[in-house]
C-alpha cells in the first residue's frame, strides 16, 4: 500500500474516532413514554427506546456517557391525578436497550436525576414524599434521602462543590435550600404562587427559578438565600440554563416561543431568540458553543449558536419532548 492509502485510511479512522467522541443528546419523549436518541453531528434522531409503559418526563447520562437514566414519572402534571411512578429506567446508551430498573417502593412521581459532581451519587426528585432519594448508581439501590420540607419538589439543581441543593417546589411556590452532605433543608424561600424549574450559576453565586405567575425571573442570592432580584422577561419562564463560561443565562419562554438571554453581569435581557413551539428546557453542548432547547410542541429540538445568537438549524426529535441531556462521547 503506498502512502497515499496509509493517509486516506488515517483519515478514516481518524473521522471514526471523532465520531464517537463526539457524544449524543438524550430527550424524554413523553408523548411516546420513551427516549429519544439524537446524532447532534448528523442532526437526526437515531434511535426511540421504549421506557415500558408510563412515561419519563426528565433524563440525566451517566458521566462516562455510557447510560442513561430516565425517572418514570406518570400520566400527569404536577398537582394533578393521574399515575403515580415508582421507578426509574437505567438505559444502555450503544445498546438501545434498558439495562437495570430502581423501584422506590411506592409511588413517588420520580422527577428530575442529577448526578452529584463530587461524589458520583445519582439524586432524584420524589415529589410524592416531599423529599430527594439518593441512589447508588453502581448498585441501582436507594442509599439516603433529603427532606424537603416542601410539596411537589419537582425540580433539583446542585452547586458544583456539591454542598448545597435547591429545588423548585412547584405548588408551593418555594425553594428549598438542602445542606446535601447533611442531608437536611436549611431554609425554604417564598417565591410566588407557583414557581417552576430551577438552575444554578456556573459560580454557584445565583439561583434562577420562573414565576409562572408573571414574565419574570427570580434571582437568589446563595450567600443569604433569598430573593434579590427580579428579571422581567418577554414571557412566562420554565426551563433555563447558565452558558459554560458563566456570561449568560438562557430561559425558555414557551407561551412566547423565545429563548431570553439573560446578560449575568447586569442581570437584564440582552435579547430573545425566536425558537419553535413550547420550549422546555435547555441543555448545553460541552463545546460551550452550542445550546439545544427542546421544543414539546413543535416535536423539534432548537440548535442555538451562542456566538450568533441564531437557531442554526431544528432537529425533528419525537413526540411530547421534553427533559433534555448531553451523553458523553465513548
Amino acid at each position: 500500500m503506498g502512502i497515499r492509502g496509509i493517509g486516506c485510511i488515517a483519515v478514516l479512522l481518524s473521522a471514526a474516532a471523532a465520531c464517537a467522541q463526539q457524544g449524543t443528546l438524550l430527550v424524554a419523549q413523553k408523548g411516546l413514554a420513551s427516549l429519544g436518541i439524537v446524532d447532534p453531528v448528523a442532526g437526526k434522531l437515531i434511535a426511540t427506546v421504549p421506557e415500558g409503559g408510563i412515561t419519563g418526563h426528565e433524563v440525566i447520562a451517566s458521566p462516562d456517557g455510557r447510560f442513561a437514566y430516565v425517572p418514570i414519572y406518570g400520566n400527569s402534571g404536577v398537582g394533578s391525578p393521574g399515575t403515580d411512578g415508582r421507578n426509574m429506567v437505567v438505559i444502555d446508551i450503544a445498546s438501545r436497550k434498558i439495562v437495570g430498573n430502581v423501584d422506590f417502593g411506592h409511588g413517588v412521581r420520580p422527577h428530575m436525576p442529577i448526578f452529584g459532581p463530587k461524589n458520583g451519587l445519582l439524586y432524584v426528585t420524589t415529589e410524592l414524599d416531599d423529599s430527594v432519594t439518593i441512589i447508588d448508581p453502581r448498585t441501582l439501590k436507594i442509599v439516603g434521602s433529603i427532606p424537603t420540607g416542601q410539596h411537589e419538589s419537582h425540580m433539583l439543581a446542585i452547586s458544583h462543590d456539591g454542598r448545597r441543593g435547591y429545588t423548585a417546589n412547584v405548588g408551593p411556590g418555594t425553594v428549598s435550600v438542602l445542606d446535601m452532605v447533611n442531608r437536611k433543608t436549611l431554609k425554604v424561600i417564598p417565591i410566588s404562587k407557583n414557581t417552576q424549574r430551577i438552575s444554578i450559576s456556573m459560580d454557584d453565586r445565583w439561583v434562577f427559578t420562573a414565576d409562572q405567575t408573571k414574565p419574570q425571573i427570580a434571582v437568589i442570592d446563595t450567600k443569604t438565600d433569598s430573593v434579590a432580584r427580579w428579571i422581567p422577561i418577554e414571557g412566562v419562564g420554565y426551563g433555563s440554563a447558565p452558558t459554560l463560561d458563566g456570561r449568560w443565562l438562557l430561559m425558555v419562554m414557551g407561551d412566547a416561543n423565545k429563548v431570553a438571554v439573560v446578560d449575568l453581569k447586569t442581570m437584564e435581557v440582552a435579547r430573545n431568540i425566536d425558537v419553535p413551539a413550547e420550549p422546555q428546557e435547555v441543555a448545553m453542548n460541552p463545546d460551550g458553543k452550542t445550546a439545544y432547547v427542546s421544543c414539546m410542541h413543535a416535536q423539534q429540538i432548537a440548535e442555538v449558536d451562542l456566538a450568533s445568537w441564531k437557531v442554526t438549524r431544528t432537529i425533528e426529535d419525537g413526540k411530547g419532548s421534553d427533559g433534555i441531556a448531553w451523553a458523553a462521547g465513548q
